[in-house]
């Protein structure tokens, strides 16, 4: 039951005409909706009733929005926010059209939610939000690929410096944009499966070679870098499917495709579990940490033909509709198996001040085998065109994903902004 405001003053009931402070809130508040619009699905007008109360104040705002990963792929004639002309920041691996592609439908293509219209991604809103802050995207080069969309979505406002090579000398794998004008860094943490890693081949590191996991221990390539940031997007997913010998407590407890004799057999799942569990986790116990973490779910591939290793290949042009395609197998088990972590993660959190989020990305880029560079995208490390179904075009369906991010972070600022009002009404 809602709390009345009459409660709070010896039942008496306060009218807006004698409770100045209140009209001042209420005028706030809706101020607040005009400047930050937000597709919200509210039941009725703040102004169809003449009487007033913070109970009232706060489901207005806060009590129901819109499931915007709940939808469909749509037409858009207008096309992309922007080109691989306008936006300097593309790399060669995801730069589609510099590359030959010769198809440009599956730009055009935008994501409808079912009971609402997606926010267009506004840069200077989006810029203002983060004013003074920090946002990092901790995993593999598919986080990587959501943030250089980040970048080219906000060029038409601002150009940041790179100044990457301050915090480290791996600039490939750790990068650090900074725009000054708004005093907002954003950054990758390169840590493909979250906890600690090492090669076990003693020929070396391969695309495919054998590697110990350390299931408990997450991995302080990011972990030393994070407890100051505001917010953390992290993901993890393809890498859990190569050779791996799991470790717990510095002893060996298992492993996947590992054909080591005597060895027992834990499946690709556990260990994906375990490190976002580690992760989580370590987040909770860093002394300062105090940012809002979001779970980017597990971003599918589209190979066909053959697997990545064998020929596979992704030439679609269209996207799938719900009718030709379900979310099931090993992506369904990935995706839920995060997600059920995420919500532990939640409720523990609650207790100690920290959110974490759900940034759903799976079934919507389940619809997109049209999106990948296939052969029109060059590896960062090799002077060849490849056949990437992992990765995402620039621009394409991935800056979908930075449009759910800005309309998430619109809801906490105003969220935030409403419950500090409320209480100090």
């Amino acid at each position: 039951m809602k709390a009345h405001a009459a409660d709070l003053d010896g039942r008496t009931k306060l009218q807006i005409e004698n409770t100045p402070k209140m009209v001042l809130l209420l005028a706030i508040i809706l101020s607040l909706l005009v400047v930050i619009p937000l597709c919200l699905d509210t039941p009725r007008s703040p102004l169809s009733s003449a009487r007033i109360n913070v109970g009232e104040l706060r489901s207005m705002v806060l009590e129901k929005h819109c499931d915007i990963f709940s939808g469909e792929w749509v037409p858009n004639p207008k096309g992309p926010y922007y080109s691989n002309e306008s936006c300097r920041l593309i790399i060669d691996q995801q730069n589609c059209m510099k590359f030959g592609r010769p198809d440009t439908e599956f730009m055009n293509w935008r994501w409808k939610p079912h009971e609402c219209e997606l926010p267009l991604f506004n840069p200077l809103q989006f810029l203002e939000i983060v004013r003074g802050k920090s946002l990092a995207f901790v995993g593999d080069s598919v986080g990587r690929n959501q943030m250089e969309s980040l970048l080219c979505l906000l060029a038409s406002e601002a150009n940041p410096e790179d100044i990457s090579h301050k915090y480290t000398s791996e600039t490939d794998y750790f990068k650090r944009w900074y725009y000054t004008e708004y005093k907002f860094t954003v950054a990758t943490l390169w840590s493909p499966f979250l906890v600690k890693s090492s090669d076990a081949d003693p020929n070396g590191h391969s695309v495919n070679n054998l590697m110990n996991l350390y299931l408990d221990e997450a991995d302080e390539s990011w972990v030393s870098q994070i407890e100051n940031f505001d917010y953390v997007i992290i993901s993890a997913g393809q890498w859990f499917f190569r050779p791996l010998v799991y470790y717990a407590n510095g002893q060996p407890v298992g492993c996947h495709n590992c054909n080591i004799n005597n060895m027992t057999a834990l499946t690709k799942y556990h260990a994906y579990r375990m490190a976002f569990r580690t992760a989580f986790r370590t987040l909770q116990r860093l002394k300062n940490y105090k940012g809002i973490t979001f779970l980017r779910t597990f971003s599918p591939s589209h190979f066909e033909n053959g697997d990545w290793d064998k020929g596979g290949n992704c030439g679609r042009t269209k996207p799938f509709t719900s009718q030709e395609v379900e979310l099931d197998g090993y992506t369904m088990e990935f995706y839920l198996t995060q997600v059920e972590e995420l919500r532990a993660a939640e409720k523990q959190g609650m207790d100690m001040g920290l959110k974490f989020s759900l940034l759903d990305t799976t079934e919507i880029m389940l619809l997109r085998p049209d999106g990948h560079p296939n052969q029109y995208g060059h590896s960062m490390h090799k002077n060849k065109t490849v056949n990437d179904c992992v990765h995402w075009c620039l621009p394409g369906p991935i800056d979908t994903w930075n449009e759910f991010l800005f309309y998430m972070l619109k809801i906490e600022r105003q969220r935030a902004v409403v419950e500090k009002l409320i209480k100090n009404a």
